[in-house]
């Protein structure tokens, strides 16, 4: 999805009570394979050790009050006395410790974000999160393979961001040859960089991960909230833990169905990304008085066809062509709340300005190494969690049939995803999700009837897999992530049943989106609160 990432001896189980407590068999039942007997005894010994929290190092750039430690797991969970990985883990505590009701982990998606930032939604004392801040520890963490948590690569970070670029919406067969040998340098590329290890980067290894580091909190049952591809393997974590739960919240789900991870899953968002670039230029043209692009969706696109055309004969600041533009406007798919700056960035640059377009849109080098890691891991998971077509003429066929109804995202969609036709590991088969009544405990599901990144029927699949699962829908509103934001109706859900664990009646409610964001005639940058990294 757009920039949206494995049986020697094994020791005895054994311990105390509280400790067993905390590192009970998958499923709660007797392990099934190694990997679940591996996975007791990491929790178990994550128990033990506890996490030491003290100051965050420098390069996490997070504030005094949210503490950091690390939680050691398995690399190869069929192999928990082999090599260990640390993952980097942060926190704030309960502000309330008489409230206190554990602690909350949440994951913003990708793969390849870091959740390493959440605890600042405690520190800068968020409206939306003051409640729960007050009765959870607030706790992120980057998955394995993020950040500092056994870090994935591919490439030298200094040729990620080659710039100026093209983004075809219709290739031709040079341009196909070109990335086809791309996304197998690209492939070779992750296993030269990443050794044998590559092969352990993946959503079942993150769901297990997720059950160490409940046990590395001292916390016998896990509240969590995923975010976007975070979804997924919290809905793996259910499947596999449900006695471990406590509470989940899954906002902006992934289509959990095997048939789906990952290759349809992606030509689905495709085609949602099209409905959102015409409510993105819908938008626009009712707003033709502040940006002049065009009183209607048709007439904007011509707009931002002109700029595209205009990009390819001269890149803006010599940095800015098709494909940086692509990047940035793929965004409006995203956030509505980047839409205004967006079309002011276009309108300027219309007018002979481009400097709001070149600061939107160009290339951070300041970024790049932290770029190039989070789409390793993305890679790196998608490739590893599923089969994939490993024959160019499939992705051609389909992608040149999607692109002749979407063809805003539609190719660099798939030259995203090609490398996993090349990969060179072995590859897991998606878990079949599907528990039985009554064996997990309510879960929360949070989705934007017109999101473009996980498409609104992911979250009736999912619904459906959950038995005893309530639905939350901001209708007619397609921002990524819903929770946190400024619709209160959602919010006020999310604190329901985090706080209170009530879900709304008929296990389904709706709620009015939220308002469409205010135009503005200056091209000046915004960051959207709380943006999960997409399945991105």
């Amino acid at each position: 999805m757009p920039k949206r990432g494995k049986a020697p001896v094994l020791y005895a189980i054994a311990g105390s009570l509280a400790l067993t407590g905390l590192a009970a068999s998958p499923a709660g039942g007797a392990p099934k394979a190694p990997e679940d007997l591996g996975t007791r005894l990491a929790a178990q010994r994550a128990a033990a050790a506890g996490i030491t929290f003290g100051r965050c190092p420098e390069v996490e750039r997070l504030p005094s009050a949210v503490r950091c430690g690390t939680v050691s797991v398995p690399l190869d969970y069929a192999d928990p006395d082999g090599e260990q990985i640390k993952l980097t883990v942060s926190r704030v505590k309960a502000m309330d410790p008489a409230k206190r009701q554990g602690a909350l982990v949440f994951n913003p998606g990708g793969p390849g974000g870091s959740g390493m930032y959440f605890p600042m939604v405690s520190t800068a004392d968020l409206p939306a999160f003051r409640r729960i801040s007050e009765a959870y520890d607030v706790v992120g963490y980057a998955p394995r393979g993020v950040g500092r948590s056994a870090p994935v690569s591919c490439q030298d970070p200094a040729g990620l961001d080659k710039a100026p670029t093209l983004a075809p919406r219709h290739p031709d067969e040079t341009y196909k040859k070109e990335r086809v040998a791309r996304a197998k340098t690209y492939a070779r590329g992750c296993l030269s960089r990443t050794g044998e290890a590559l092969r352990h980067y993946h959503s079942l290894n993150n769901a297990r991960d997720l059950d160490v580091l409940r046990a590395g909190l001292g916390e016998r049952k896990l509240n969590f909230l995923g975010a976007s591809y975070g979804t997924y393997f919290g809905a793996l974590y259910a499947a596999l833990f449900p006695s471990h739960v406590r509470r989940m919240v899954f906002d902006s789900a992934v289509n959990p169905d095997p048939s789906q991870i990952w290759y349809q899953n992606n030509l689905d968002q495709s085609l949602a990304f099209e409905r959102r670039w015409a409510d993105f230029r819908t938008w626009v043209a009712e707003h033709h008085t502040t940006y002049g692009l065009g009183r209607s969706p048709q007439q904007v696109a011509r707009s931002y066809e002109k700029v595209r055309a205009a990009l390819a004969l001269k890149p803006a600041g010599g940095k800015v062509g098709p494909g940086e533009l692509q990047s940035a406007f793929l965004q409006t798919g995203y956030y509505d709340e980047v839409w205004p700056e967006r079309a002011a960035a276009l309108a300027a640059y219309l007018k002979g300005d481009p400097k709001p377009l070149v600061e939107q849109a160009a290339p951070n080098p300041a970024r790049a190494a932290d770029s190039e890691n989070s789409t390793a891991v993305y890679t790196a998971v998608e490739c590893n969690d599923a089969p994939w077509p490993t024959d160019f003429r499939t992705w051609d066929q389909d992608n040149t049939r999607l692109a002749r109804v979407a063809p805003f995202e539609t190719w660099d969609n798939a030259w995203m995803n090609l490398p996993c036709a090349y990969w060179p590991v072995p590859r897991q088969r998606p878990l079949d999700i599907r528990l039985a009544d009554g064996a997990l405990p309510p879960t929360l599901i949070l989705a934007a009837e017109r999101d473009a990144a996980t498409p609104y029927h992911g979250a009736y699949e999912l619904r459906r897999r959950l038995p005893g699962s309530a639905l939350v829908t901001e209708r007619k509103a397609g921002t990524h992530g819903v929770a946190g934001g400024p619709n209160q109706c959602v919010n006020g859900h999310l604190d329901a049943y985090l706080l209170e664990g009530r879900l709304p009646a008929r296990r389904a409610a709706g709620c009015d989106p939220r308002p469409e964001p205010e135009p503005e005639a200056t091209g000046s940058r915004t960051a959207a609160p709380y943006a999960p990294a997409g399945v991105s």
